[in-house]
């Protein structure tokens, strides 16, 4: 099962995928690998945040830090969730030095990690990956808002293709986008 939550900033996505992963979706005490995908793993505001998420979880949830979610989405069979794709974005971005860039120097290299983690997605059995809407948000009027805003919208668009559920979350209500199981019976 591959759920995509979707939703604005503070909306309550991430505690709505934590419910995913939880009773009665899953046994108590079973093992999930939370995966964080901070755009600065050594920054201090993600790390308090990061802390706060993992003192509300269960002790059978492994914490994940880092940047390369398809190799962690490969390296596990636990239930994941990947938390969040805005912030994995983010970091791949940083990384090749993308936001004043023209985009030929960057967009094939961005474009590989994008299939590579699309691939690992599609893989994997039990993922729960939380994403911002951007197509509701507020997007700076200047080329690294807009970059952002493109590449996310797109990564959203395909890993929604290959998901089995996809969730809106709007102020803390669920709104069912796409279930294929409902399709299926």
């Amino acid at each position: 099962m591959r759920i995509l939550v979707t939703g604005g900033v503070r909306s309550g996505k991430s505690r709505h995928a934590e419910s995913l992963l939880s009773p009665p979706h899953l046994p108590a005490g079973s093992p999930v690998t939370y995966l964080a995908t901070g755009p600065q793993l050594d920054d201090a505001d993600w790390a308090a945040r990061v802390a706060a998420h993992r003192d509300r979880r269960p002790d059978s949830w492994t914490s994940v830090e880092t940047t390369d979610a398809a190799g962690a989405l490969t390296r596990t069979s636990d239930p994941v969730l990947l938390d969040c794709l805005g912030t994995w974005l983010t970091a791949q971005l940083d990384d090749l030095d993308a936001w004043e860039a023209p985009e030929p120097s960057w967009g094939r290299r961005l474009d590989a990690r994008i299939d590579a983690l699309e691939t690992a997605w599609s893989a994997s059995t039990h993922v729960v990956a939380v994403t911002n809407e951007v197509g509701w948000g507020v997007v700076p009027a200047h080329r690294s808002g807009r970059v952002f805003a493109d590449r996310l919208g797109l990564l959203n668009q395909r890993l929604a293709a290959s998901a089995d559920r996809v969730l809106l979350v709007v102020a803390g209500q669920v709104l069912v986008v796409k279930d294929t199981s409902r399709e299926q019976a």
